[in-house]
């Protein structure tokens, strides 16, 4: 543990200013979805902009596409969220059928798959599998977090852990740290949207 400390400190000082910014934002972008509150959409459309440039810089080239989806649902999400409220009401949470999720994964693991033999032969991708399973997942997932779907909040929660240590091995241990903080704070998003749903229907 120590070591690990020790290390932590000193890869601390060769942190880019822009991560740190990128970080923050999206931390803040999860504590106001856990909330509901539409300004998560502006945290993520900044950060995830800045996170665009920051991977294709540690060469998960699918990580920067998927980014800039994520910055497109950072508008859409403003718009659809905006959309469904009323002066009382915020949109309300939704629960998706067993059968639509289990179409969804079985199409991402398929799509995963033919976008991880053409990152590892025409690219220099790293982890090119798990980076495509990540990505595809993580744009239905956000499509999910946009139409305010409850099960968003499990398909985060594989995602997140998967990229702690994809991000780890790649050297941007900052933003490791940050979905370390994301799998910790998954839990809470899901009991705080369950209620909201729970109280809606009563």
């Amino acid at each position: 543990m120590t070591s690990l400390l020790a290390k932590l400190l000193e890869q601390a000082q060769a942190f880019s200013p822009l991560e740190v910014v990128a970080v923050l934002l999206a931390i803040g972008y999860l504590l106001l979805a856990i909330r509901q509150n539409i300004w998560c959409w502006l945290c993520a459309g900044v950060s995830t902009a800045i996170y665009v440039w920051l991977f294709i810089g540690a060469r998960l080239y699918m990580e920067s596409v998927l980014n800039g989806f994520y910055f497109v649902m950072a508008i859409y999400g403003w718009y659809f969220w905006t959309t469904g409220a009323t002066k009382d009401h915020e949109r309300p949470v939704v629960a998706w059928p067993l059968q639509t999720h289990v179409a969804a994964i079985v199409v991402i693991l398929a799509v995963s798959l033919v976008n991880g033999i053409l990152l590892s032969r025409f690219t220099d991708a790293a982890f090119p599998y798990i980076d495509s399973l990540t990505t595809w997942s993580a744009i239905w997932a956000t499509f999910l977090v946009a139409r305010k779907v409850l099960e968003n909040w499990w398909y985060w929660l594989g995602i997140d852990m998967a990229s702690v240590f994809v991000y780890w091995l790649r050297d941007l241990q900052l933003t490791s740290l940050l979905f370390v903080i994301y799998v910790i704070m998954i839990p809470f998003g899901l009991v705080a949207w369950s209620r909201s749903m729970r109280e809606q229907h009563v």
